[in-house]
């Protein structure tokens, strides 16, 4: 556990809050206003252009909102810069330097310059077995698979070991099965270092396996949030339920087995 330089204690979780954020480019405007509680995996879903991943880089810090707040811990961090907010970030394309080995690529979550104490190596080592990459540390991205490139981004997440984690569909390309056990493999680190959880998603199953709530987006705006079993419930949201293709009754009746997270 640490702290980060605003004073806010890591690997605790803290609520995300996005209050009246304006946000816009060329022709394009957004509007959210949504809270993401504290130590919870929340799913955020829409349909593609609504601003899903917007609204997660506007989290990070990586856009910034021409009028309202973007509040973590209750702190303003709008001047901040994404290094400084307590958030770490995994992207659908992993974000992993080629040039780096695995355990060259999960040390930069200590030390951008490498320079790697014994206890960071170990902190490191401890990471990679924790992800189930032991006896791979040596390995160029090249040399692994799309779900072990991506289990090195997780490795460097529990590395950073920051309250907030944003996934911004980092196992679309992956097939159901591997994207099934990555999905627990988010729900199990979750359930270890109680961090919040953001990720976007286009499948219903990811936030019927691991959600518990979901911010659904449509249009730039925030159009519903709720606990998970709500929006898979006949009382659904109607916009929600034709995203999905839902043509009446129960979605949570569907053959989708998921994995009971409370």
């Amino acid at each position: 556990m640490m702290t980060t330089n605003n004073g806010i204690v890591a690997g605790t979780g803290l609520a995300v809050r996005l209050e009246d954020v304006w946000f816009s480019y060329g022709e394009a405007s957004f509007r959210f206003d949504a809270e993401f509680a504290a130590g919870r995996i929340t799913a955020i879903m829409g349909p593609s252009g609504s601003g899903k991943s917007t609204l997660l880089n506007l989290v990070a810090g990586f856009e910034k909102p021409s009028a309202g707040k973007v509040l973590i811990g209750g702190i303003d961090v709008d001047n901040a810069p994404p290094s400084a907010r307590p958030m770490s970030m995994v992207f659908q394309e992993n974000n992993l330097f080629a040039h780096l080995s695995v355990e060259g690529n999960v040390g930069l979550g200590r030390s951008p310059s490498l320079k790697l104490t014994s206890a960071d190596r170990h902190a490191v080592a401890e990471a990679l077995a924790r992800v189930g990459l032991d006896g791979k540390e040596k390995r160029l991205p090249r040399e692994l698979s799309g779900g072990e490139r991506q289990r090195v981004a997780l490795a460097r997440v529990l590395l950073r070991d920051r309250p907030v984690l944003l996934l911004d569909e980092p196992f679309a390309s992956l097939g159901p099965a591997l994207r099934d056990d990555m999905l627990d493999l988010v729900a199990d680190i979750h359930a270890e270092r109680h961090m919040t959880v953001l990720f976007v998603t286009h499948q219903p199953e990811d936030a019927r396996r691991i959600g518990q709530g979901i911010v659904f987006v449509d249009e730039g705006r925030v159009a519903a949030t709720g606990p998970a079993a709500d929006f898979f419930d006949r009382s659904g949201p109607d916009a929600f339920r034709r995203y999905i293709g839902d043509r009446g009754g129960s979605v949570a009746g569907s053959q989708h087995i998921a994995r009971k997270r409370t």
